[in-house]
């Protein structure tokens, strides 16, 4: 439950908080009247508790349907901004009825600046009328991640060290976006530092259930329909899991391939900037346009594709995979995978699986057997920054993020030198697929949204690809409990653009074009 609301008078950014926010002078939330440097200061706090949910917020229930979900895709529209049947404004504004009645069940922002947002919306409408877009997602309302910089809007992670931080600065990706002609509507919840303690965000679907971490707010927000896109982060499986948990599309590309400058780091080699969109058009517009603003992550060259998406491309060939997952995958949810997979088959895909494939048998046995490695790798990793931040206290840290540091202190070089081995040794098998194969297929998590907010779900589904370094694209397309659940086409590296024809295909296969969304 916010325990602060507050609006800076000159610019109407309204910011909220559940943790010691207080509302300061200029346009920054602040831990007292006018501090100005609010992460050099410390509390005798108790180790931060997992934000509590408000007992008086409504609760939503909705059934998935995903020929009808709540999603808002935005660049289909492009022909009615054209020829002014809608507008980018309009695109905003229905977002922000959708956010006037979820909101306060949902929980989804931290911050928004719908004034600026509304100026921007206008700006992309002039520019439509006089058909001039500055690209495909000009107009495109978005959603950034509490862990990505925002000039103007505080970037404050879900922790008070930062506490009313104002980076001054876009990150890349929302530099470009802005270039780009895209709408910043506000800033989103994350879990503690994209690793930590959860938010206050509630499944759109069914607020008894976790929207995912650590893209939390992000997710919840594309899915209810408030914005067309948000940024997420993926770490460990922190952009597949909560797009597949609340019906939204999304895509982890190649690493690299996205610029991560400006972006709170966790792992190097593990961190990725997720897209969850209302389209797989959406998406992948969004990464094009990032890409063509300021290219990957050096020294990536960036993503390489068309400008709006491929045309769908039937696969030949699909590996299936279960991973380390499927043992704690419930009935309905393994049963709408088969059904899926089936439907696959029988559109003329051959489907290679561990019962009929002796190397995708071996790569399911090395699969269940990542988690040490991966855990190795976080927490190796993430000493700096995670020590960093408990260095203003032991109580300025959540439990989660505590343990991660532990575990830090018994590895050693030694180690973390077998884990990147372990991890290459995983590359490797993925990439020998490549004259096989044209793709995997996979769930995106163990089930739809758990009823839970303390724990933000199994990331066992959506951590192979993040160690394989590969594209993966969360589509969805799929029911279970009558909630959704998120099919993933995961590809090799460096063809994104291949793995995204490929989704299409596979969404136009399993939800034919007479399709809603």
């Amino acid at each position: 439950m916010p325990i602060a609301r507050a609006r800076c008078r000159p610019c109407g950014v309204v910011s909220f908080a559940w943790l010691l926010t207080i509302p300061a002078s200029g346009c920054r939330i602040a831990v007292a009247s006018g501090a100005r440097r609010p992460h050099r200061w410390s509390l005798a706090l108790p180790v931060l508790p997992v934000s509590p949910l408000d007992p008086a917020a409504p609760n939503l229930r909705r059934t998935y349907d995903p020929r009808q979900p709540l999603l808002r895709p935005y660049v289909r529209e492009a022909d009615a901004f054209r020829s002014g049947r809608s507008t980018p404004r309009d695109a905003l504004e229905a977002g922000i009825d959708r956010m006037t009645r979820d909101e306060p069940a949902i929980r989804a922002f931290v911050t928004h600046d719908l004034a600026a947002a509304r100026r921007a919306a206008d700006a992309a409408t002039a520019r439509w009328k006089d058909g001039r877009p500055l690209s495909p997602v000009d107009g495109m309302p978005i959603v950034v991640k509490d862990m990505i910089a925002t000039a103007g809007l505080p970037t404050q992670m879900n922790n008070p060290i930062y506490a009313g931080w104002d980076a001054r600065t876009d990150a890349a990706c929302v530099f470009a976006m802005r270039e780009a002609g895209a709408v910043i509507v506000g800033k989103t919840v994350t879990t503690e530092f994209a690793c930590g303690n959860s938010g206050p965000t509630r499944n759109p679907y069914d607020t008894t259930r976790t929207p995912g971490g650590s893209s939390s707010g992000s997710a919840a927000a594309v899915g209810a329909g408030i914005a067309a896109l948000g940024f997420g982060t993926q770490t460990h499986g922190s952009t597949i899991r909560p797009a597949g948990y609340c019906g939204a599309y999304a895509l982890k590309p190649t690493h690299g391939a996205l610029h991560v400058g400006g972006i709170t780091p966790l792992g190097a080699t593990l961190d990725h900037l997720g897209l969850i969109g209302a389209s797989l058009e959406d998406v992948w517009a969004s990464g094009m346009a990032i890409s063509r603003i300021v290219g990957g992550t050096p020294p990536h060259p960036g993503l390489a594709g068309p400008a709006t998406a491929p045309p769908p491309a039937q696969p030949r060939t699909l590996v299936r995979l279960d991973t380390l997952g499927w043992g704690e995958t419930p009935d309905t949810s393994r049963a709408a995978f088969e059904v899926a997979v089936a439907s696959l088959a029988q559109a003329g895909v051959r489907i290679l699986d561990r019962h009929n494939d002796a190397e995708v048998a071996a790569l399911e046995a090395a699969l269940t057997e990542i988690g040490e490695f991966a855990n190795d790798l976080l927490a190796w990793e993430a000493r700096w920054p995670l020590a960093a931040y408990r260095a203003h206290g032991p109580e300025m840290v959540g439990g989660r993020i505590q343990d991660l540091l532990e575990r830090a202190g018994r590895l050693d070089a030694a180690t973390y030198g077998r884990a990147v081995a372990d991890r290459q040794r995983l590359r490797d098998r993925v990439a020998a697929f490549g004259d096989r194969a044209d793709a995997f297929v996979m769930l995106c998590s163990s089930g739809p949204a758990i009823q839970d907010h303390a724990f933000t779900g199994s990331r066992n589904f959506a951590l192979p690809w993040t160690l394989v370094g590969a594209p993966a694209f969360a589509l969805p397309l799929l029911v279970a409990e009558e909630l959704p659940l998120g099919l993933q086409i995961a590809g090799f590296a460096e063809q994104d653009a291949e793995a995204c024809a490929i989704a299409g295909w596979v969404r136009d296969t399993l939800l034919p074009p007479h399709r809603d969304i």
